[in-house]
């Protein structure tokens, strides 16, 4: 098999935790070669460029992270795919309208939900066959018709192509997930942080994954921790009864503890001080449950990952450690330090999920 061809072209280097939102700002201002592969290393990425930045699209480059260099390095040519979506609808389509083809699909299991512009509203079947087409490994595809709302997160869709269905089997390092897009929330967007929150579980820890889900950290953890305990909180009976048929599915039924309900009483009344470890994962209301946190945390101290949305600007990943400090204050615990912290994922224009690893006294 024959590598892609190299080419030297000049390039942004910048942190690692930084790249994404980098990325995709360098993109907005034209400034990306989408032909060449991101190169990275164990601390910081490469971003291929097509020209030079101007003084004042450097500047604003600059406001997000003031660790960035331009450099010159070598990137691979990216593989082309003999069937890309573009070909498929380029006699189908208005000339006018092929830039607001979706650029990117989440797919769960063999489902993928897609968002599609208002202007193409009436070529939205077009655009589920095409992808059916392109991709013989989706069997059916969803449009977002709203964002995610609700106390149980959940996202109005529509088929708009294939099966008329929204449950499947997503696999994830080695797990399955039994998952209904239309009564449980899950986001495949996060399997990254699944993976690395369950490879910094330490020798017996006791982890509380307040808002669980179907179940993608605590099953992670369990599977891949066979010492771990994990208690496992939603307050959506839907999504509960889902993480009961993975734990089986995925044979953690000794190491995962499923609880339905509300997670203030759950910890107050059965949780308070047991965990190594808490995963707070529901970025909209989190900081409403940082005193329940702390308060499941273990007396000597343990550790909190906490997930919430910025809008930058103004907000600003040191805006968010302050508040999160100030409420594990006022919880009567104390912030040690926190071991990490950066954006996971933008989520809107100018709107990013983040995350905050914290050491908690």
């Amino acid at each position: 098999m024959t590598e892609s061809p190299t080419k030297q072209t000049k390039c942004i280097d910048v942190p690692k935790e930084l790249g994404n939102i980098v990325k995709i700002h360098a993109d907005r201002l034209g400034l990306v070669n989408k032909q060449l592969q991101i190169t990275k290393d164990e601390n910081r990425i490469q971003i291929p460029l097509l020209r030079d930045p101007k003084e004042q699209e450097w500047l604003h480059l600059k406001i997000l992270s003031s660790d960035l260099q331009l450099g010159t390095c070598s990137f691979q040519e990216r593989k082309k795919s003999s069937t890309s979506l573009d070909a498929v609808l380029k006699d189908q389509l208005p000339a006018n309208s092929m830039n607001l083809i979706p650029r990117s699909l989440d797919v769960i299991g063999d489902i993928a939900i897609v968002e599609v512009e208002p202007e193409l509203e009436k070529y939205k079947a077009v655009i589920g066959e095409s992808i059916l087409k392109v991709h013989p490994n989706i069997k059916t595809v969803l449009a977002k018709t709203g964002a995610v709302t609700g106390t149980y997160r959940l996202r109005q869709v529509e088929n708009i192509a294939g099966e008329q269905r929204t449950d499947t089997t997503h696999k994830e390092y080695g797990c399955q997930f039994n998952v209904d897009i239309a009564k449980a929330y899950f986001s495949p967007r996060l399997s990254t942080e699944h993976k690395r929150v369950s490879s910094l579980i330490q020798e017996n820890e006791t982890a509380l994954d307040l808002f669980a889900g179907v179940g993608p950290f605590s099953i992670l953890i369990a599977k891949n921790h066979p010492d771990a305990r994990v208690y496992a909180i939603d307050l959506n009976p839907y999504a509960v009864e889902l993480l009961k048929q993975n734990i089986r599915l995925n044979r953690v039924e000794n190491r995962v503890f499923p609880i339905v309900g509300d997670a203030k009483q759950i910890v107050k009344q059965q949780l308070g001080g047991t965990a190594n470890r808490v995963i707070m994962n529901l970025p909209e209301r989190a900081a409403e449950f940082i005193d329940v946190a702390c308060e499941a945390i273990k007396r000597e101290g343990g550790l909190i990952h906490f997930y919430g949305f910025l809008k930058c600007p103004p907000d600003s990943l040191e805006s968010a450690k302050q508040k999160f400090a100030d409420a594990v204050l006022k919880s009567g615990r104390q912030l040690a330090e926190f071991s990490s912290s950066k954006t996971i994922r933008e989520t809107a224009p100018f709107e990013w999920q983040f995350v905050l690893d914290a050491k908690i006294f």
